[in-house]
């Protein structure tokens, strides 16, 4: 071969490596330039929907509104996703370190994908071999934020790199730190525990800042499938995947071997606190307040210019209820109706064939039957199969067709079969229960029960239900005796039946349940201490009940009240909160004040946007609503109310009134104290269900017990402090002697003078 042949075949070479470096470089730029046009389109949202730059500075999600109790604890929260947000500040190290190492160990080195962990995917794909996963935890932000589930595999590639530019963005708009936070506000952990502030709380009974060891790799080892990693269904399964994660943190010097063997036989150590609209403390106040904060936020706009809304906007609710006494308050329900009442009440009727129902034999079966009907009617099962169309003859036969269900019961809910009527029959035997408490000073409600168990009654027995309130209404007719007439809690009536004129020509004469000193002068102390019924008529007819009724008003009764004189005996029917508020009146010196349940409201970032107060007038002298505490008080010392002494050993001074209505129906008990006044109300359902002797269905064996129960609990809480002093006495002196012995020795004076001057 020649010298100038050798040259031409070098030159042909160098000309096809050239050419083919070219191409190269060349097909280097051109997909250099198709992945940029990619990006570019991907960026703009022509492969799928791209979040605005506004929507990566505030990603938007349902966060639960939280009511709070005055303390700051959480007694609940309204919400479609139960979430609450919280700032990384807020969370535990050994939260922070399970999911670096679990999850993404190159976060900090990475800027939203992780190339390294791309290509060990990658390595796996072609090997068959299982090496991980390759998304970042901004890839899983950006997937939970932004993108949807993929219908196709073609889709999941489009969905993947949509990820990949959201993950690049969401690292310029937020620091790693502010990632991770809303990474983990982010997951549902399930059991309605969106987010990491309410699944620490859901599972461990605890705050993110607080989540020990063992707890934070649990729920990080949720982050793989919480469905399928759920502590409530499969522990065991959970705890091998909690131990999998601190092997991990193990691996990655996050802790050292000995807090790795001392955490991984550790149990999982769940602290159960279910949350719901059901579950937990306070239910049926939060369900009453869920209607007043529902017309609150439609009338309130935000600075968009649309209302609220109670369960996505995450706005903060600070209540008046203390957790403590409400939960002291929930418990005296429980353990009085639940060990003592109940039981009782089960004796009571044993071998009564129309039990728990009080009729005349002859039309007990047809009386019975409508009872049984309407409580059909208006069932949750009847209104769904109306709903779906059934015809009645269908309806009738599912009602007495047996089926499995889970009941009631004070010994816990138990699974069974029975028809539903027999059902309906069954808890007709269930007492039920009212109790609210109230500061008097600011008209705060401390607490606030409603029923026994919200998931079986949702009758709420403080605001809905209107009972005859009995007894308790007598102080009111009282009051215009001391204001009006100048007495004393001293002054003498003549214990003898009146015989009253009505407006209508015909007469009235109230009984007596109590014949003691009848035909007697007795002081009106006594007369109410012990519910003279002769008294409160006299004292009715002498003041009008127009009057009364007025009066009533006054101390803030809204229900209907009757001008009649059959009010005196406590013939109307008033809620539970509205007696309460009005005697709060006398604690708080005649002034009345409409108790509430909210201070303020505040928007999830902590602007304030109301606050409120109670709302006030002047009911009565300050004279007269101490006169009135002093003729209360005669109720607990020696009166109906006196088991508050001997059986409870209360020995503060304490005002009270017990309230038994007509064959026993209703049960109240109103105790005031300087500083918290508390009603309670028991009966049942229906007025024909109730014990058939006064010994067992008076107010004083089947309310006050409940007080009783609650006070105890309450005074002997440090934390409330709660005063045990007595009433503060008014600013002027008395017009009036209420030492009785002192009033009688001035009465023979005047008496003695008087015959003198004669």
């Amino acid at each position: 071969m020649t010298i100038s042949q050798s040259s031409n075949k070098n030159t042909k070479k160098n000309i096809a490596i050239t050419k083919w470096v070219l191409r190269l470089w060349a097909s280097f730029f051109v997909g250099i330039v198709l992945l940029v046009s990619l990006f570019v389109l991907i960026s703009n949202g022509y492969l799928g929907k791209m979040p605005s730059f506004e929507e990566l500075e505030n990603p938007q999600s349902s966060q639960a509104s939280l009511i709070y109790a005055d303390d700051g604890r959480l007694l609940g929260s309204y919400f479609i996703e139960n979430r609450s947000d919280v700032d990384f500040r807020e969370l535990s190290p050994n939260l922070v370190n399970a999911l670096i190492a679990t999850e993404d160990i190159r976060f900090y080195q990475h800027s939203g994908i992780d190339f390294k962990a791309l290509a060990r995917v990658f390595v796996g794909v072609l090997t068959g071999s299982n090496k991980g996963g390759g998304s970042t935890i901004t890839q899983q932000l950006a997937k939970q934020l932004f993108t949807e589930r993929p219908g196709s595999s073609l889709a999941r590639v489009k969905q993947k790199l949509n990820e990949w530019v959201i993950s690049v963005k969401l690292e310029r708009s937020y620091s790693k730190e502010e990632i991770i936070a809303m990474y983990l506000n982010k997951y549902d952990f399930i059991n309605n525990a969106d987010g990491i502030q309410t699944a620490s709380s859901v599972y461990f009974g605890t705050t993110p800042d607080s989540l020990k060891l063992s707890e934070a790799a649990t729920l990080v080892g949720m982050l793989q499938n919480s469905s399928l990693y759920n502590p409530f269904r499969r522990p065991e399964l959970v705890t091998k995947r909690r131990n999998l994660v601190l092997k991990q943190m193990y691996r990655y010097d996050y802790i050292d071997q000995i807090t790795y063997d001392s955490a991984i036989v550790q149990p999982l150590g769940l602290n159960v606190n279910k949350q719901g609209h059901t579950e937990g403390i306070a239910n049926y106040f939060r369900e009453y307040l869920r209607g007043w904060l529902n017309d609150w936020a439609d009338s309130q706009l935000k600075p968009d210019g649309t209302p609220y809304n109670l369960y996505r906007d995450g706005l903060r609710i600070y209540t008046t209820v203390n957790y403590d006494m409400q939960a002291y308050a929930e418990k005296a329900v429980r353990e009085h109706l639940g060990k003592d009442l109940q039981p009782s009440f089960y004796k009571h009727w044993e071998g009564y064939t129309n039990a728990p129902f009080v009729f005349d034999e002859e039309d007990s079966e047809e009386e019975i039957e409508k009872i049984l009907q309407t409580a059909m009617r208006r069932s949750e099962r009847y209104r769904l199969m109306k709903k779906a169309n059934y015809s009645n003859d269908s309806i009738d036969i599912a009602f007495n067709t047996p089926a499995e269900m889970t009941l009631f019961s004070w010994n816990g809910d138990f699974d069974t079969i029975m028809t539903p009527m027999d059902s309906i029959r069954y808890y007709k035997h269930i007492l039920q229960a009212g109790l609210m408490s109230v500061q008097p000073q600011t008209g705060h409600v401390k607490a606030y029960v409603g029923g026994l168990d919200y998931r079986y009654f949702k009758y709420d027995n403080v605001t809905q239900a209107k009972r005859q309130v009995g007894s308790t209404f007598k102080p009111f007719v009282y009051t215009l005796a001391m204001q009006e007439g100048n007495m004393s809690p001293c002054s003498k009536m003549a214990n003898v039946q009146p015989i009253i004129r009505l407006p209508n020509g015909t007469f009235w004469q109230p009984r007596n349940s109590n014949k003691k000193f009848e035909g007697r002068e007795v002081t009106l102390k006594w007369a109410l201490a012990n519910s003279i019924n002769w008294i409160s008529a006299q004292l009715i007819d002498k003041y009008n009940p127009s009057a009364v009724v007025k009066m009533a008003r006054n101390l803030g009764i809204t229900s209907y009240i009757p001008p009649v004189h059959a009010i005196a005996l406590g013939t109307p029917d008033v809620s539970l909160y509205e007696m309460v508020g009005a005697m709060s009146t006398f604690a708080n010196k005649g002034v009345h004040l409409k108790p509430i349940f909210i201070t303020r409201i505040e928007d999830k970032n902590g602007n304030v946007l109301e606050r409120f107060s109670a709302e006030s007038n002047e009911a009565m002298s300050e004279e007269t609503a101490y006169l009135m505490i002093a003729l209360m008080k005669g109720v607990v010392e020696s009166g109906t109310g006196v088991r508050l002494r001997y059986k409870y050993g209360f020995s503060n001074p304490i005002a009270g009134k017990t309230g038994t209505t007509q064959n026993q129906s209703d049960g109240w008990f109103m105790g005031i104290t300087p500083k918290l006044v508390t009603g309670v109300w028991v009966g049942a359902e229906d007025r024909s269900v109730h014990f058939r002797t006064i010994t067992e269905g008076q107010g004083a064996n089947m309310a006050l017990p409940i007080w009783a129960l609650f006070m105890k609990d309450t005074y002997a809480d440090d934390r409330i402090d709660l005063y045990k002093g007595d009433f503060e006495k008014p600013f002027k002196p008395l017009s009036v002697e209420i030492d009785c012995e002192k009033y009688d020795a001035r009465q023979r004076k005047k008496f003695y003078e008087t015959v003198d001057d004669f």
